[in-house]
């Protein structure tokens, strides 16, 4: 389907020579394998690669093929990164013609979703001593520590495990925690998510990175609709939308506030609509977290979480499509 599309990418990326390669089509095959059937490593991946003949089926390696090893599966996989290959893939499996019947043009749904970083929060240190913290007997752990009474903030400290992640709280009387937060554009005909994308954390994140997803779709004559929950009614990202010829859903956020969102929205039969279908991209994070192993990732940085996110998406996509393409008898 969408592999052989990327054939031709996949080659450029792989004309190196050194370390044994791994046919990159096999490499995304195992890799969206590794998403369906949660397992939760390289090393537990290649291990079921030794005896399951669907694995190798659907991998394309013959039954007495040796399986790779998981050094040499990382290593390649981590090439990928360099050609954006998920993000293209995910553009690819959509542009499939009988996918594209199934999207939308004009009804849209956005949402966020914290992604846990691979860090402790032993590793958020001082900026300006990274070095305190550390366990004078080595072996490559964190000392013990007691962080009562200490103010932390991202201003201040940093991990030293992964850089990238920042210490984010989701609400009042809840937990801080190192993490990233996910991103998704879900059409609302049939539910699949047509943009993805992984960032840092902050206040404004989930509005800037849902302006950047819907300009790719909102550039036609006829308005389109976006729906979104109470964390996205701030006046500015509402003008914005307008401003795209986007028509913002947006769930009223009125406590103690007032709302960015008034009568010339919600008096449309279309906004409860759009308020009742956007809900259904929490199913799509609930799959990637349950499933996909995205509620914790094993990956640093910025760029391969980013990556891994965006391929759990369209695994995602991948396991809707049969229920959406079965024609009825």
């Amino acid at each position: 389907m969408a592999l052989a599309d990327l054939s031709g990418e996949f080659a450029a990326l792989y004309s190196g020579t050194g370390r044994p390669s791994i046919a990159p089509e096999m490499l995304l095959r195992a890799m969206l394998l590794q998403a369906f059937y949660s397992v939760r490593s390289e090393r537990q991946l290649m291990e079921r690669l030794e005896f399951d003949l669907l694995f190798r089926w659907f991998v394309g390696i013959g039954v007495d093929d040796p399986a790779w090893d998981h050094s040499v599966f990382s290593k390649n996989r981590d090439r990928l990164l360099d050609g954006e290959i998920a993000a293209k893939f995910l553009s690819a499996l959509l542009a499939q013609p009988r996918v594209k019947k199934l999207l939308s043009s004009e009804h849209f749904s956005v949402d966020g979703t914290l992604v846990e970083a691979w860090a402790s929060m032993k590793s958020f240190k001082p900026r300006n001593n990274p070095e305190n913290g550390d366990n004078p007997e080595g072996g490559g752990r964190n000392a013990p520590a007691d962080f009562k009474g200490q103010k932390r903030s991202n201003e201040t400290h940093r991990s030293t495990t992964d850089p990238d992640a920042m210490l984010y709280r989701k609400g009042p009387g809840m937990e801080a925690k190192l993490c990233f937060i996910g991103h998704g554009l879900m059409e609302n005909r049939s539910g699949l998510i047509v943009g993805a994308r992984l960032t840092r954390v902050s206040g404004h994140a989930e509005r800037l990175a849902a302006l950047d997803m819907i300009q790719g779709v909102a550039d036609r004559p006829v308005a389109i609709t976006l729906g979104a929950d109470k964390g996205y009614d701030a006046a500015d990202f509402v003008e914005e939308l307008r401003a795209l010829n986007v028509r913002p859903h947006v769930a009223q956020n009125t406590s103690g506030r007032r709302s960015a969102i008034d009568k010339r929205t919600t008096r449309h039969p279309g906004y409860a609509a759009s308020q009742r279908i956007r809900k259904r991209i929490e199913e799509a994070f609930g799959w990637t977290k349950m499933i996909a192993g995205m509620r914790k990732t094993k990956l640093r940085g910025l760029p391969k979480v980013d990556w891994a996110f965006t391929l759990v998406v369209a695994a995602y996509n991948l396991i809707r499509l049969p229920k959406l393409l079965t024609v009825p008898a």
